[in-house]
């Protein structure tokens, strides 16, 4: 059965940050509904410039009028949100309002000195990449919910109407939570560096790299997502290939960066998954500390 929409009025928003997150949630909020009454920034730029009129709204200057919204939700990076909710504190009052921050790692006492002048804070994190000329969809994305019970309760109305799925995460957990998202993420694409750059040292031309390796990599996160990591592993150390790997590190001494790499996430196989002649593959290893 369809679940029925929600009838509430839905709150007006504040975006205060207009960098990769909070340009594509005000677009998914604007899509979704809302009325974003406000792109605050530090300094007016063109790129805030064109977000409020893609938007239909205005860019400000934080902290010099007050933010006319329902809601504020903070999008800047991680060490300047605690700057950012001491520039607002003075800028209005804040009772009756309710103001998010999207860190990952952060939990909402970040915005401790909003919660004081009244406000019901929480940290709301989108488990999604965020990067320059690309908006993502929210419809599917799990959002990690911390912080006061109403700011919580309205959290997670944004969220279920944007089509994503919240859920609560306790504050001593949110860091490990993050670092979760960064191996599904920014380290995989780390990894994706490395790979280039032995990609072009054996012969294989830049251009060349992501054809010759799409199929191999689609096949492989689908084996993942259909199964499990057990069933989705494969290679020289499934097989228990010692020769094999021992060939694969002498000519990595070519490229020392990747052979850390290369190592480090090979002794994780050997110590978490399935493997054939686990002994000698972890003492040929063990030999790069």
């Amino acid at each position: 059965m369809r679940k029925p929409a929600d009838s509430r009025r839905r709150p007006t928003i504040s975006i205060v940050g207009p960098g990769n997150l909070g340009t594509a949630l005000g677009v998914a909020l604007t899509a979704t509904g809302y009325t974003v009454t406000g792109i605050a920034v530090r300094r007016k730029t063109a790129r805030a410039s064109a977000l409020a009129r893609q938007l239909k709204t205005r860019a400000v200057v934080m902290g010099k009028r007050p933010l006319d919204s329902d809601i504020v939700w903070i999008t800047v990076p991680d060490d300047a949100i605690a700057a950012v909710a001491r520039t607002l504190a003075s800028s209005q009052d804040w009772r009756r309002k309710i103001v998010f921050h999207s860190s990952g790692a952060l939990t909402s006492d970040e915005l401790d000195t909003l919660r004081a002048r009244g406000a019901s804070v929480a940290a709301v994190h989108p488990m999604m990449t965020f990067v320059r000329d690309a908006l993502p969809q929210m419809a599917g994305v799990s959002f990690a919910l911390e912080g006061d019970p109403a700011a919580i309760r309205a959290a997670r109305r944004i969220v279920e109407n944007l089509g994503g799925r919240p859920f609560g995460i306790t504050k001593q957990n949110k860091v490990l939570y993050h670092v979760f998202g960064s191996f599904a993420s920014p380290l995989v694409i780390a990894l994706m560096a490395t790979l280039e750059e032995v990609a072009q040292a054996a012969g294989i031309r830049k251009a060349d790299i992501k054809p010759v390796m799409t199929p191999l990599l689609w096949q492989t996160l689908r084996n993942y997502l259909k199964h499990d990591a057990e069933t989705a592993f494969s290679g020289p150390l499934v097989r228990g290939d010692v020769a094999t790997v021992r060939r694969h590190l002498r000519e990595l001494q070519k490229l020392p960066h990747a052979r850390e790499v290369y190592v480090a996430l090979a002794k994780a196989a050997v110590k978490k998954l399935r493997v054939k002649k686990r002994e000698p593959l972890k003492a040929e290893l063990d030999q790069f500390n």
